[in-house]
């Protein structure tokens, strides 16, 4: 390489295709991850929801479903649903960026639901019991209480899924869909500059993904340090309040253990109170 012509290659490039790189090829990128993310969690909650079944069979279908598509490369992934599936299910009568999007999303359901069903049981069993002795159905204590606190706490998780995902796209270049990679194909074709297209387009996704990062720890930690006041605050209200471990209350013995049942109730009626039902 003459990097006598370095600069002058970087400035060639970025001149002549920035609006296509940006208002495109970025645009494209963005637009496939955030679709291939938000469909991934919605059908990865599904699988979540399943994989907890108490029937062995389902669990056994989605523990394969999960283990197949965690397993195999995604780029083979991306090539089963573009070039067979169309033959196998022509009626679907999809394009290829819309095979592509499919196969994104169902590779990121796979990760997304062990997300989801490790935030589902990262939530006090409590909350679910609580839930059941006002009179709400499991269905119900999923939806209303269970699955609200679980992508409070997944939520920093989801964010370095996205993250991911903007990555994993430039797979999909394989297919000429339009994103960042397909561009440095399109640009390096027609100028003869492979080089320096790649380290612009490395750049870019640089600028993407690194204060995405910064941002989702960023709010990670404001995450963590909000929970822990609010169990600092709950802590200490009760114990000013004279409810727990004995102190006050007449020294009533297991008066730690009502407080608890008590603070469970609480919580649960707080959230059916958006729902208008009592117990």
């Amino acid at each position: 390489m003459n990097f006598e012509y370095f600069w002058p290659n970087m400035v060639k490039v970025w001149t002549g295709y920035w609006q296509d790189i940006i208002f495109n090829g970025l645009r494209i990128t963005l637009q496939f991850a955030a679709v291939a993310v938000l469909m991934g969690v919605l059908l990865g909650t599904i699988v979540a929801i399943l994989k907890m079944s108490r029937s062995k069979i389902v669990r056994f279908l989605i523990t394969v479903y999960i283990e197949v598509i965690r397993g195999t490369p995604i780029l083979l992934q991306l090539f089963i649903f573009v070039f067979a599936l169309p033959q196998v299910l022509p009626a679907l009568n999809l394009t290829t960026p819309q095979w592509t999007a499919v196969a994104l999303s169902i590779n990121s359901s796979a990760y997304v639901s062990e997300i989801i069903r490790s935030g589902i049981q990262s939530v006090d069993k409590g909350q679910t019991e609580a839930a059941r002795s006002l009179g709400l159905s499991s269905g119900q204590a999923m939806l209303r209480i269970i699955l609200p606190q679980a992508v409070r706490n997944i939520l920093p998780t989801l964010g370095n899924e996205f993250i991911m995902m903007i990555k994993e796209t430039s797979l999909a270049s394989t297919f000429f869909i339009g994103d960042l990679m397909t561009k440095y194909k399109t640009i390096q074709g027609a100028t003869y500059i492979a080089f320096e297209t790649l380290l612009i387009i490395g750049l870019i996704y640089l600028c993407i993904t690194y204060p995405l990062s910064k941002l989702v720890g960023w709010f990670e930690k404001k995450m963590s340090d909000d929970s822990g006041s609010g169990k600092k605050r709950i802590k200490h209200a009760t114990y000013e309040s004279g409810d727990l471990e004995g102190v006050g209350g007449g020294g009533e013995p297991n008066a730690d253990l009502k407080a608890t049942h008590t603070a469970r109730d609480v919580t649960v009626r707080g959230r059916l109170g958006g729902f208008g039902l009592k117990k």
